[in-house]
C-alpha cells in the first residue's frame, strides 16, 4: 500500500529544571520537552484536581439528581456502545447507588436496533422500565429527538456529554458538557466518563450540605480506576487535569483496589496490574470492551464492570475476550481490503487526495473506526470509513479519524451547510467524527468533502512527521531508563510516549509471522547489539546495512529475560 513518507524531527527542549538526581536526563529532556519544565509541575496528586464548581450547571445537575434520591425516583442511565460510554455509565450506577439511590438502572442502546445515543427508538425501548429521570453518559448532544420523546412522556433529562455541540441544544432539563458555549472549565479535555465523575462530585458536595452522610461520606475515589480506563481509551487529550484522573486510576489498579471486571480483563490481556500502563489499558483492556459494542451490545462489557463477584467477572471477560477475537479478524480483512481501495484511487500527480473516503458493502459498522484510524495512521491523511449500517441498507454508517492541522468536526459541518440534506446526521471532536449518509449520496459526499478538506488543509500538512525526543547513548539503551520511563507518564493523547531516534547497523533481519520485521541492531555511537521488532513493518525485503530508526524503549521479558528491546515505528535508509 502506498504510505506517506515520513520525516524524523526532534523535539525542541526549552531550558528546564533543577530535577532530583533520581530524574535521568533523558526523562528532564522529555517532561520538558512536553511542557513540564520543573518537578513541582509534574506532580500528579490528585488534590490538584480541577474542582467541581469551575463546570458549568452542575450545581443544577447536582440538585436534580439530588431531588431524584431524596424522593426514591426511577433514574435510568443511558452509556454509548465504546468503551468511554461502558466505563462511564459503570462509574453513574456505581456512583448513584454510593450516594443514597435506591432506584438505579442503566440502558445501552444497540448499534443496530437503536442507533447512537438517546434515540426516539431507544425511548421507545425505555418505557417498559417507567424512568422518572434519564441521564445520559457520553451522548447526548446531538440527540433533539429522542430528548424530545421523552421529555413529551414527561420524563426529566440530564444529560452529559463532551462532544462538541450543534447551532442548537437539544430541550434537556440540563446539560453538563465542558465544550458548551461559554462555559469555563479550563480542561476542555474531559472524557465522558470524566463528565460523569465531576456530575458525581456535585452531587457528594449538595448530598453533604443537605446532611445526607450522618453515618459517613461515601468514598467516590473507587471509581477513579473506571475513569481511567474510559479517559485512556477515548483518546482525549491527557491535559494536565486528565493527567491527574488516568494517574490516580493507575495507582489503584496496581494496588489491585480495582473493579473485578477490570482485573479479569487485565488478565486476559496478560498485563500485569502491579506493573500496568496507560498504554497497557490502551491496547490491551479496552479493545475487549469495545468489541463488544463493535460487534454484538455494549451490556455485555457493562456487566462485567458493574460484577462484584470475581468469578462471575472473569465469566464476562472471557465473553468479551473472545468478541475481540473475533473483532480482530474481521478488522484484518477490512484493513486488507481497504488498502486495495486505495491502490485504486486516481492520483493528482503522484499525490493521494488530502481526505480518503472509502466505502465497502460488506464491512461491519462497528469496525470502521479502528479501520480508519489504520489507514489515518499509515497515509498521513483524514480518512473516512463507511459500511452499511446493516446488511443490505441503503443507509451508510461512516467513522472518520483525522490528522493534526484538520478539525474533523469542523470539516464535516462545513460539508453540510453547503449541502443541506446531503448528511442525515454528524457528530464528533477535533479528531474523531461519526455520521449517517444515503448510500445514494456517498459519491456527492466524497466530492464535497475532498473540495473542503482541500481547503483547510496545506500539502505542508499532508506530510507525516515523527517528533523524537533525540538520541538514546549507549549507557541509557538499557534497563533503568526502560523500567522509569514505562512508570513516568501517564503517556497519551497530547503527552506522547518518548519516542528516540538513531542510526543504527543491521547485524540481522528477518521476517515474523510474514507481516512483522524482527532485527538485531548495533547503536552507530557504540553499544551492544540490542534486539528490535517492527510490527507490520516486512515489506518483502530486508532493509540495507545502515539504517535511521525511530524507536521506542521497552523492557523486554517475554520467556523469563530481563532485557529490552527496541520497538520500531519507523525506519528509513540512514544517510
Amino acid at each position: 500500500m502506498r504510505a506517506a513518507p515520513v520525516r524524523i524531527l526532534r523535539r525542541d527542549v526549552p531550558p528546564h529544571g533543577p530535577w532530583p538526581d533520581s530524574v535521568p536526563p533523558a526523562l528532564q529532556r522529555i517532561y520538558a520537552a512536553r511542557g513540564v519544565a520543573t518537578p513541582a509541575e509534574g506532580e500528579l496528586k490528585l488534590a490538584r484536581l480541577l474542582p467541581p464548581d469551575a463546570l458549568g450547571h452542575l450545581p443544577e445537575a447536582a440538585a436534580l439528581l439530588a431531588d431524584a434520591i431524596a424522593h426514591g425516583r426511577r433514574i435510568v442511565v443511558v452509556g454509548d456502545f465504546d468503551c468511554d460510554g461502558a466505563t462511564g455509565t459503570a462509574v453513574a450506577v456505581r456512583g448513584l447507588r454510593l450516594l443514597g439511590a435506591t432506584h438505579v438502572s442503566y440502558q445501552v442502546p444497540h448499534r443496530v436496533t437503536h442507533g447512537y445515543g438517546l434515540s426516539p427508538a431507544l425511548v421507545e425501548h425505555l418505557e417498559a422500565f417507567a424512568p422518572d429521570v434519564v441521564l445520559t453518559v457520553d451522548s447526548g448532544i446531538a440527540c433533539h429527538a429522542g430528548i424530545a420523546a421523552a421529555k413529551a412522556r414527561g420524563w426529566q433529562v440530564l444529560v452529559t456529554d463532551h462532544h462538541l455541540p450543534g447551532e442548537t441544544l437539544p430541550a434537556a432539563d440540563v446539560i453538563v458538557n465542558p465544550n458548551l458555549g461559554g462555559d469555563g472549565f479550563p480542561s476542555k479535555a474531559l472524557a465522558g466518563v470524566g463528565v460523569v465523575f465531576y456530575l458525581l462530585l456535585a452531587l457528594r458536595k449538595r448530598l453533604r450540605e443537605d446532611g445526607a452522610f450522618a453515618h459517613g461520606e461515601p468514598d467516590l475515589s473507587s471509581l477513579l480506576d473506571l475513569v481511567a480506563v474510559g479517559t485512556v481509551a477515548d483518546l482525549v487529550a491527557l491535559d494536565y487535569n486528565n493527567r491527574l484522573l488516568v494517574s490516580a486510576g493507575l495507582r489503584r489498579l496496581r494496588q489491585g483496589q480495582c473493579q473485578p471486571g477490570l482485573r479479569a480483563l487485565a488478565e486476559l490481556a496478560g498485563k500485569d496490574l502491579a506493573q500496568l500502563t496507560a498504554g497497557d489499558i490502551g491496547f490491551g483492556i479496552a479493545p475487549r470492551l469495545n468489541a463488544a459494542g463493535r460487534l454484538e451490545d455494549m451490556a455485555l462489557g457493562i456487566e462485567c464492570l458493574l460484577c462484584d463477584d470475581p468469578s462471575r467477572a472473569r465469566e464476562l471477560a472471557s465473553v468479551l475476550d473472545r468478541i475481540n477475537g473475533e473483532r480482530k479478524g474481521i478488522q484484518q480483512q477490512m484493513v486488507d481490503t481497504a488498502e486495495a481501495l486505495v491502490a485504486a484511487v486516481p492520483l493528482d500527480g503522484d499525490v493521494l487526495p488530502p481526505v480518503l473516503c472509502l466505502c465497502d458493502e460488506a464491512w461491519h459498522p462497528g469496525v470502521v473506526g479502528l479501520v480508519a484510524s489504520r489507514l489515518k495512521d499509515r497515509m498521513y491523511r483524514p480518512v473516512f470509513a463507511f459500511a452499511p449500517s446493516e446488511p443490505g441498507s441503503a443507509m451508510l454508517k461512516g467513522s472518520a479519524r483525522s490528522i493534526p492541522g484538520l478539525h474533523i468536526r469542523d470539516a464535516l459541518a462545513a460539508v453540510d451547510a453547503m449541502n443541506p440534506g446531503m448528511v442525515e446526521r454528524f457528530g464528533g471532536h477535533a479528531m474523531a467524527a461519526g455520521l449517517s449518509l444515503p448510500a445514494a449520496h456517498f459519491d456527492r459526499f466524497r466530492a464535497a468533502l475532498e473540495a473542503q478538506v482541500a481547503t483547510m488543509l496545506s500539502p505542508e500538512q499532508l506530510r507525516s512527521e515523527l517528533l523524537s525526543d533525540g538520541e538514546l547513548s549507549a549507557a541509557e539503551l538499557g534497563r533503568p531508563l526502560a523500567e522509569q520511563l514505562r512508570l513516568a507518564g501517564p503517556w497519551g493523547q497530547g503527552f506522547p510516549e518518548p519516542l528516540f531516534d538513531g542510526v543504527f547497523t543491521v547485524l540481522q533481519s528477518r521476517p515474523l509471522a510474514e507481516r512483522h520485521l524482527k532485527l538485531s541492531l548495533v547503536p552507530e555511537r557504540g553499544g551492544a547489539p540490542l534486539s528490535a521488532i517492527h510490527f507490520g513493518g516486512w515489506t518483502g525485503a530486508p532493509p540495507p546495512a545502515r539504517i535511521h530508526v525511530a524507536y521506542q524503549l521497552e523492557l523486554d521479558d517475554w520467556g523469563g529475560r530481563r532485557g529490552v528491546q527496541l520497538l520500531v515505528r519507523h525506519w528509513q535508509p540512514a544517510p
